[in-house]
């Protein structure tokens, strides 16, 4: 199945539903253990080439955050959900730019 360009978001209804605007494949979950059922199925699928989902709940799967982020399809990328920021999608590209430079360049 063609893939370029296809995104898919996972988050509660409230952060998932704006996604529709753009075209992209939303699915609303209540809570974590649906959320990485959804994910672990999305990238079964091998239809998206972005799955996007809220760091509420990539929080809470982390070791799954970690063992996808090796992958090079699809690529899983963490957004604030809608009551803002957890600080784990940041957390994240501060780990990889820090492995990527040697350093923590995004310290304040």
């Amino acid at each position: 199945m063609e893939k370029i360009g296809k995104i898919a978001v996972i988050g509660d209804s409230e952060s998932a539903t704006a996604f529709l605007a753009i075209g992209a494949a939303v699915y609303k979950v209540d809570d974590e253990n649906k959320a990485e059922e959804t994910l672990r199925d999305l990238v079964k699928s091998d239809e998206y080439a972005v799955i996007l989902i809220t760091e509420n709940y990539a929080a809470k799967m982390e070791q799954l955050m970690q063992k996808l982020k090796q992958q090079t399809y699809p690529v899983v990328l963490c957004i604030p959900g809608s009551t803002g920021s957890n600080g784990f999608g940041l957390a994240g590209v501060r780990k990889d730019v820090e492995k990527a430079v040697g350093v923590d360049i995004l310290s304040n």
